[in-house]
């Protein structure tokens, strides 16, 4: 068997382990999604958080089960001080140590050369190549060599993320991308966080519900989404910084499981 076919062969397998855990998914609390992810995954396991609601209350599940699970965040330098504070609170509060990951210092260098420290409210495509150098390639190197990778997302946060499942195979990165929240509402988000004391970012209460950069999020009114409140100046089609899509720009979906058990691509 040639590398080729090999690399084909375990791409095969590890995407039909995703469309059985996307099935299994649906019958399992939160917590038993976490559990049931590590004891079918051989390899490394990566959740990456940005301290937002849905991360924190994934950081308390992995801590509260003692799961193998590598706990990792992206820190672009342009993060709230409120954030900052958080990830100490969290680190001294779960007893976890959440590695750190930077972008390459040459290529921002010449980015803030080439756009200025603020070039990205000026275009659609200067924000994209911040995002690019900030949180995209460090998040490369963070999964580089995983086997799996936790999000928080919900589906509710988005018109797009709707349309996501809760198991996926990310084919650009031969992995298999779990969303154990997904199916959340953000009220019962803010119940579990409630009752469990998890600690979350003072922000959410002045009306920031999805925290990203300091200069790209400003808080929502009411009755706007939560995704209105980043990048808030470019069109409302697609709010999304190139973490969750694919080539194409469009977020990533994997196969889905019907009930009778078919394929079906969403």
């Amino acid at each position: 068997m040639t590398q080729s076919e090999s690399e084909a062969e375990a791409a095969e397998s590890t995407e039909s382990l995703a469309w059985r855990l996307e099935a299994d998914f649906s019958l399992l609390e939160a917590r038993e999604r976490l559990i049931r992810l590590r004891e079918e995954i051989a390899g490394r396991i990566v959740f990456t958080t940005s301290f937002g609601l849905e991360d924190q209350i994934l950081t308390h599940l992995i801590a509260s089960e003692a799961l193998d699970v590598e706990i990792v965040t992206l820190d672009t330098g342009r993060l709230f001080p409120q954030t900052y504070a958080l990830w100490a609170e969290s680190e001294a509060r779960f007893g976890r140590r959440i590695r750190a990951v930077y972008p390459d210092r040459v290529a921002l260098e010449n980015l803030v050369a080439d756009q200025g420290i603020d070039g990205f409210y000026a275009a659609v495509a200067m924000r994209k190549a911040c995002c690019a150098i900030r949180k995209v390639e460090p998040l490369g190197r963070a999964l580089d060599g995983a086997s799996a990778w936790i999000t928080g997302l919900r589906a509710d946060q988005s018109a797009e993320r709707k349309r996501m499942p809760l198991v996926e195979f990310d084919a650009d990165r031969r992995l298999i991308k779990a969303n154990p929240l997904l199916d959340w509402t953000r009220e019962e988000a803010i119940a579990f966080a409630k009752e469990r004391s998890v600690p979350i970012n003072p922000l959410h209460a002045a009306g920031f519900l999805s925290i990203g950069c300091a200069p790209c999020t400003r808080a929502v009114q009411h009755g706007e989404s939560e995704r209105n409140g980043r990048w808030w100046w470019e069109s409302e089609d697609e709010k999304e910084c190139g973490l969750h899509v694919g080539p194409d720009g469009r977020l990533v979906r994997g196969p889905q499981i019907q009930s009778d058990g078919a394929e079906r691509m969403t």
